[in-house]
């Protein structure tokens, strides 16, 4: 098999390793952010651009500008004014928007290429590119994951919210095999009840009470044991999956999984995972599973990333700000490659690409990343 050859978004290295510098030394390039910099979400918006000023100090480059704006969330006049002001400035190429509700606004700018920290889709969308970390890539990386553990009846589980017609029509178009699904209530008081249907908590119950009356009664050795073993059990049979993904977050994802404990779900049989966690902390506490698997970007570079971020800052970044600064040097390494940016063709490199999250490629405009399984287990994020 072919080695894969890594476009290294390490600028440094970038130099050494392909021989693109252009030669009109007079050309800038000037890179547009439109994000909430003032008001609700202005932690957010601001976290955004101290990373692509971190990412400037290292690519060291005086053509490279970065060129800001405060265009909120949601609010189209200020967002299209944002966009017009970068528009005559000669801007041509915006980190942003930061959410796709947003997106309906700037594609009627077709002369501006987008580069969007969203994940709603890995595919390109009309002048606009999302980077964020896609459910696609997630689940791409938990079915490789669970079928090298062999196991083979997986159950997806999403709770019925305002996304779940998102995460079906995600589901419908992905090629996941036999996977079964199952949707659960928000509230944790229904959720335990629907957990108990799926698992056959009841009848399991009576699986094991039926079978402790065959010993009660007998007094030779084999039938005490038998029943000293049974009356350290709670349920008795196996639930009818080997693997869960279960598509939550916070602390929903934690009832769901208590719910599971409580209902005496082998967790030396049954595989757990969830979708990107970001490397929350907050997982290791009242959580009731042992393991606990999750597809994420780089560890290693991610703390790299936060500890630099706090030292510039003496705060710690938004989990999405890693992206920015991705984002930044993915537009320079186009930018010096192609000698300018027209349109979001000027991204589709035939080599995977090497940032900050991890590997990714932008081949048939498409946006996929490679992601790394990582397990939870005595308070640590183990890479497995």
């Amino acid at each position: 098999m072919k080695n894969k050859i890594f476009l290294i978004l390490s600028y440094l290295i970038l130099f050494a390793s392909f021989n693109i510098v252009k030669s009109d030394e007079s050309k800038i390039l000037k890179v547009g952010l439109i994000a909430p910099l003032t008001g609700e979400f202005s932690e957010l918006g601001n976290s955004l651009l101290y990373s692509l000023q971190m990412a400037v100090g290292e690519i060291k480059d005086e053509k490279l500008f970065i060129v800001p704006r405060d265009s909120g969330v949601g609010n189209k006049d200020k967002l299209t004014a944002a966009v017009q002001d970068l528009r005559s400035q000669d801007v041509k190429i915006i980190i942003g928007p930061i959410s796709n509700v947003d997106f309906k606004f700037v594609k009627k700018f077709n002369d501006v290429t987008f580069i969007s920290p969203s994940n709603i889709s890995p595919e390109f969308d009309s002048n606009i590119i999302s980077i964020g970390i896609s459910l696609e890539s997630q689940l791409k990386a938990i079915n490789a994951f669970i079928k090298k553990q062999k196991k083979n009846k997986t159950i997806i589980m999403y709770p019925k919210n305002q996304y779940a017609d998102f995460i079906e029509k995600k589901l419908n178009k992905m090629n996941l095999g036999s996977v079964k699904t199952f949707k659960y209530s928000p509230d944790p008081q229904i959720l335990t009840g629907e957990i108990e249907t799926l698992t056959s908590y009841s009848q399991r119950k009576k699986n094991l009470e039926l079978r402790k009356k065959m010993f009660e009664d007998k007094e030779d050795n084999q039938s005490i044991r038998e029943l000293e073993r049974l009356e350290q059990l709670y349920t008795l049979g196996d639930v009818n999956f080997d693997s869960v993904i279960i598509i939550d977050f916070g602390s929903s994802l934690k009832s769901v999984l208590t719910s599971l404990v409580y209902t005496d779900v082998n967790q030396n049989k049954v595989l757990f995972t969830t979708v990107n966690q970001w490397f929350d902390e907050s997982i290791f506490y009242e959580n009731a599973i042992r393991d606990l698997y999750y597809p994420s970007i780089n560890y290693k570079e991610y703390k790299k990333f936060t500890k630099m971020y706090f030292k510039n800052f003496k705060s710690f970044p938004n989990e999405i700000s890693i992206l920015t600064y991705d984002a930044l040097g993915l537009i320079y390494y186009a930018w010096k490659k192609n000698g300018k940016i027209n349109s979001t063709n000027d991204f589709l490199f035939k080599s995977k690409i090497k940032g900050k999250i991890g590997t990714f490629s932008l081949e048939n405009k498409i946006v996929d990343q490679d992601l790394d399984i990582y397990k939870t287990g005595k308070n640590k994020f183990i890479k497995f």
